[in-house]
């Protein structure tokens, strides 16, 4: 671990690859898990806000879980996340079909219903941030749903800071990544 400004983070999203494949997974991260997506607190109005943009894109079934449990819920760890159908997938999941998961708030972004992409925690997977009192956690979620952009990310050798490279920058703002950089170079070198 090493700490840059107020964030710890983990020297795995430095020494790891990853790249999703989407035709291996299938979008397995939008479906398996027994929770939805972490949100931060700003992203529940968000949510509130774009929901009547974003609801052409969604299936009647996710608009269902939506309207029925709102647009975000409080989940057992007391934290906000994204509704789920019937404790399966995220109610913002869309189907293509071949039965790849996608993101329908990521959906009406691309056909430029709204101007925001997604949960920042959908976007930095499979980095997770957990907040505490005094400084952020930043960390390399492990899930075997994704071995296949592990082994993707190894033959195209993209570690994990440079995948979620855009998330990070949205998440923490460019000084923080271009901080990270160099520290990667720092301890790749070693």
């Amino acid at each position: 671990m090493f700490q840059l400004g107020k964030t710890i983070v983990s020297e795995e999203i430095i020494e790891n690859d990853f790249v999703c494949n989407l035709s291996a997974c299938k979008g397995a991260c939008c479906v398996d898990g027994n929770a939805g997506a972490p949100l931060e607190d700003n992203e529940t109005t968000i949510l509130n806000d774009i929901y009547e943009r974003v609801k052409p894109f969604l299936r009647a079934e996710g608009i269902a879980a939506i309207e029925d449990q709102g647009t975000f819920i409080k989940g057992e760890d007391g934290e906000w996340e994204t509704p789920l159908v019937n404790g399966s997938e995220c109610a913002y999941a869309t189907f293509s079909n071949n039965g790849t998961a996608k993101c329908g708030i990521e959906e009406a972004y691309n056909e430029g219903a709204i101007n925001w992409k997604k949960p920042v925690s959908c976007h930095m997977y499979p980095v997770r941030v957990r907040e505490y009192t005094e400084l952020t956690a930043v960390n390399y979620h492990r899930w075997e749903i994704c071995d296949a952009a592990c082994a993707l990310g190894e033959e195209l050798q993209v570690p994990i800071y440079k995948f979620v490279k855009e998330a990070l920058i949205r998440k923490f703002g460019t000084a923080w990544y271009e901080q990270l950089e160099v520290v990667a170079k720092e301890h790749l070198r070693q």
